[in-house]
Order: C-alpha cells, then sequence, then structure tokens
C-alpha cells in the first residue's frame, strides 16, 4: 500500500502518520483513491497521544495495545484521564502477518544492505522486492 524509507537508526513509530498519508488505493469504479485504512494494527510503540489523536481524527478504526506507563498516568488522572483504549486481541494477533512480510523483504539481499546511496534508487529497489512477493504464490 505504501511505504516510507528513513535512515537506519530512526524508529518506525514516529514515521506511521507519513505512510497514512501516502496509501493511495485506486478505486475500480473511478473517482478519488481511498486514503483511509479500515483498520489500522500496531504494537505498544505506536501507543503515542500524536498517533492516536491523528487515527481518531481520520476516524480509523485501530487495535493498538496500551503500555503499563501510560495506562498507570491515564488511571492516575482520574476522570481526567479519559477511556480505557479499546483492544481486540484477536485482531492483534494478525500482527505477525507484517512482521513476516518485513522479514522477507529483508531475505532480498539488495533490500538488507542497502547499497544503494541515493533514496530514489533504494525506494524502487524496495518497490521491486515487495513486487515479486506480491506476484509469488
Amino acid at each position: 500500500m505504501a511505504f516510507l524509507i528513513t535512515p537506519g537508526q530512526w524508529g518506525d513509530a514516529p514515521q506511521m502518520i507519513g505512510v497514512i498519508e501516502r496509501i493511495r488505493v485506486p478505486r475500480p469504479e473511478g473517482g478519488h483513491p481511498r486514503t483511509r485504512p479500515d483498520h489500522l494494527g500496531g504494537d505498544k510503540a505506536y501507543s503515542s497521544r500524536r498517533n492516536r489523536r491523528y487515527l481518531r481524527r481520520r476516524k480509523i478504526k485501530h487495535t493498538i495495545p496500551e503500555p503499563k506507563d501510560q495506562r498507570a498516568n491515564r488511571k492516575r488522572r482520574g476522570s481526567k484521564g479519559g477511556r480505557p483504549t479499546s483492544f481486540d486481541s484477536a485482531k492483534y494477533k494478525r500482527r505477525n502477518e507484517v512482521e513476516r512480510t518485513i522479514n522477507r523483504l529483508k531475505n532480498f539481499r539488495a533490500v538488507a544492505t542497502r547499497y544503494d546511496k541515493r533514496v530514489y534508487i533504494f525506494h524502487g529497489t524496495v518497490a521491486a522486492a515487495a513486487i515479486r512477493l506480491w506476484l509469488r504464490p
């Protein structure tokens, strides 16, 4: 659907908004492409206020567990802390599909080692690897 190339030492959770904004799924009947996923799943790293606020504003349903420290802070604030986040453990179990796909992408030597100097070339390398995975039975 979309990917974003960043330096290796950057975390992936702060890039969530940038990746979601790059999603463009064409509609078969024509018209504007879809830019909003039906559902988003992530691990505890994606549970920042910024990410949750963005998902609420865009009305994107999500399954992101709340870390213990955030849960404790919310409870400590009492009624000002807000409601607990909803969590569907059955949907969360499917998160490993994404992790396995990333691992399969890293099986391509050019993706895992990033020999390409320029970002646009590496972007094409990742796109070609993703297409090969998508076409594989």
